[in-house]
C-alpha cells in the first residue's frame, strides 16, 4: 500500500504537477500582464475597505483571514522545516518562485469563484471551483470530482494532519498527553463548526492577524539579532537552488531535483495557489469594490503573506539559528522549536507550541468550511448530511491527534495533487473570462471610478450567473481605490 501511494506521489509531484503549476502560473502571469507585479500596491489598497459586507456574505477581510487560516498552519512551520531537511536551502527558492507565479493563478481562481457564486438555502453566498465548473463550463461531473477530492483532503486528511501537529508541539513543549489534547481540540472545533461559516469567519478574523503579527515580531527580532548572516543565507538559498553548492559532487542533478520537488510541493501545500481551496472562502465574501476581480486581488495578497512573508520568517529563524542539518532526523515542527529556543531561550519552544496550536486550530475550522461548501454543492439540500459530516470531521481530528501520520501525509499530497489538476484545467478553460474581468476592472480604475460589475456588459454570461446575485445595482462613487 505504501509503495503504491509513494509511486502515485512521485508521478504527480515528480513530473506532472511541477510542469502544470509553473506553466499555468507563467500563463496567467503573461495573460494578466504581470498583474502581481504591476498592481502590487493595489492589493493593499483594496484592503482599506475590506470590512464592508451584507446579510448574504462575509467581509473581504474575513474572507482573507479565513483563507489565511487554512493556509497558515503546518505548512509554514513544519512544512518549511521538512522542505529544508529534504530539499536543502534551495527548496526555499522554489517556494518563493511558485508563490510569485501562484499569485496570478490565485487571482484567476478567486475572481471566477466570485463571479459564479450562488446563494445557499439560508441565503448565504457559496461558491468555488465546483461551482464555476458547473455554471461556467457546464461540467457538473467535473465539479463533483473536485468536491469529492476536496472533502477528502480538507475535511478529513488535512484536519488529521493539523491535529497531529498540535499534539506533537504541545507534547514537546508541555509534556501534555495527546489523547487529552485531542479531546480538547474536538470540543473547541465542534463549538465553532456547528456555528456555521460566520462563526468560522469571526474566529479567523480575530486569531489569524494576532498570531501572525506575534510570530513575525519574533522572527524580526531573531533576524535583527543575526543581521550579519542575512547576505550569506540569501546566497546559500540561491546557490543551492541551482546546485552551485554541490557542483563538485556527483549528485548535482539529484540535489536540484530534490530541492525543486520539495520546494514546490511544500509551497503549494502552504499557499494553496491553484489548488482550488481559497476560492471557496473568496466566493463567500461581499466584495468591495463590487466586482469579482476585487477578490482576486485580496487572495493574491493572501498568497504573498503566506509564503513570501510568513514562510520566509520560518526560513530565517531556522537558518540563522545554526540548528539546520541536512537530512537530519530532527525536522518538522521539532526543528522550528529547537531553532527558536536556541535564539531566545526555552520559552521559544513554548511560543512555537502556542503559535502552531492557534495556526493549526484556525486551519482546522477553515478547512472544514471549504469542505462544507463542497458538501452543499454535492447534496443540493445541505440540511441532510451536514451534522453527520461535522461529527465525522471531529472523529478525524481525534484520529490525527493520536495516529502516526507518514501515510496520511502521503495521502494528503495525492488528494491535493488531484484537486490541483482538476482546478487548473478548469481555470485555463475559463481564462478568457478572467482576462476580460481583469481588463474591465482596470479600465474603470484608470478612469477614476470604483470598479463595478455590470452583468449586462457580459451577454455571454447571462445564462450562467445565478439570478439575484449580481443583479443588485451598485452605485459608483466618484472616488477610487488605488
Amino acid at each position: 500500500m505504501n509503495s503504491q501511494i509513494n509511486f502515485i506521489n512521485d508521478l504527480l509531484w515528480g513530473s506532472i504537477l511541477i510542469y502544470l503549476l509553473i506553466g499555468i502560473g507563467i500563463y496567467f502571469t503573461y495573460r494578466l500582464d504581470f498583474i502581481q507585479f504591476r498592481h502590487f500596491k493595489h492589493m493593499f489598497a483594496v484592503m482599506k475597505n475590506s470590512r464592508k459586507s451584507d446579510s448574504a456574505g462575509i467581509s473581504s477581510f474575513q474572507a482573507l483571514c479565513t483563507s489565511l487560516a487554512a493556509r497558515v498552519g503546518t505548512g509554514n512551520m513544519a512544512g518549511v522545516a521538512v522542505a529544508l531537511t529534504l530539499g536543502g536551502p534551495g527548496a526555499i527558492f522554489w517556494m518563493w518562485l511558485i508563490a510569485m507565479l501562484g499569485m496570478a493563478t490565485a487571482f484567476a481562481e478567486s475572481t471566477l469563484a466570485q463571479l459564479y457564486k450562488t446563494r445557499d438555502d439560508d441565503g448565504n453566498y457559496r461558491g468555488g471551483p465546483a461551482y464555476y465548473m458547473e455554471h461556467g463550463l457546464g461540467m457538473r461531473w467535473m465539479g463533483v470530482m473536485f468536491s469529492i477530492f476536496l472533502i477528502i483532503a480538507f475535511g478529513l486528511v488535512f484536519n488529521a494532519v493539523q491535529a497531529n501537529s498540535i499534539t506533537q508541539a504541545t507534547e514537546v513543549a508541555f509534556g501534555w498527553q495527546p489523547q487529552y489534547v485531542g479531546l480538547g481540540l474536538v470540543v473547541l472545533t465542534g463549538m465553532i463548526i456547528f456555528g456555521g461559516m460566520r462563526a468560522i469567519a469571526r474566529t479567523a478574523e480575530i486569531l489569524v492577524p494576532t498570531m501572525a503579527l506575534c510570530y513575525l515580531g519574533l522572527a524580526l527580532f531573531i533576524m535583527l539579532s543575526n543581521i550579519e548572516q542575512l547576505p550569506h543565507i540569501l546566497m546559500l538559498i540561491f546557490r543551492s537552488a541551482f546546485g552551485l553548492e554541490e557542483a563538485a559532487s556527483g549528485a548535482l542533478g539529484y540535489t536540484i531535483a530534490q530541492g525543486m520537488i520539495n520546494g514546490l510541493k511544500r509551497g503549494l501545500f502552504s499557499n494553496e495557489a491553484g489548488m482550488g481551496s481559497a476560492p471557496n472562502a473568496a466566493a463567500s465574501a461581499t466584495p468591495y469594490p463590487p466586482h469579482p476581480a476585487s477578490q482576486g486581488y485580496v487572495q493574491m495578497l493572501g498568497v504573498f503573506m503566506d509564503t513570501i512573508v510568513i514562510c520566509s520568517a520560518t526560513v530565517a529563524i531556522i537558518l540563522m539559528s545554526g540548528e539546520y542539518v541536512p537530512y537530519s532526523s530532527i525536522t518538522g515542527i521539532a526543528l522550528t522549536q529547537k531553532a527558536v529556543s536556541s535564539q531566545v531561550g526555552d520559552w521559544g519552544g513554548i511560543f512555537i507550541a502556542i503559535a502552531i496550536f492557534f495556526f493549526s486550530f484556525t486551519s482546522l475550522i477553515a478547512n472544514y468550511s471549504y469542505a462544507e461548501t463542497n458538501l452543499i454543492f454535492l447534496e443540493r439540500n445541505h440540511k441532510v448530511g451536514l451534522n453527520v459530516f461535522r461529527m465525522v470531521v471531529l472523529c478525524m481530528v481525534m484520529f490525527g491527534a493520536l495516529a502516526d501520520l507518514p501515510t496520511v501525509w502521503a495521502m494528503a499530497d495525492i488528494s491535493m495533487g488531484m484537486m490541483a489538476m482538476i482546478n487548473l484545467a478548469a481555470i485555463v478553460l475559463l481564462s478568457g473570462t478572467v482576462v476580460k474581468l481583469a481588463q474591465d476592472y482596470n479600465k474603470q480604475l484608470s478612469l477614476g471610478k470604483v470598479p463595478t460589475f455590470n452583468r449586462q456588459d457580459y451577454p455571454e454570461l447571462l445564462g450562467q450567473l445565478e439570478d439575484g446575485v449580481w443583479d443588485q445595482s451598485c452605485s459608483s462613487s466618484k472616488s477610487t481605490i488605488r
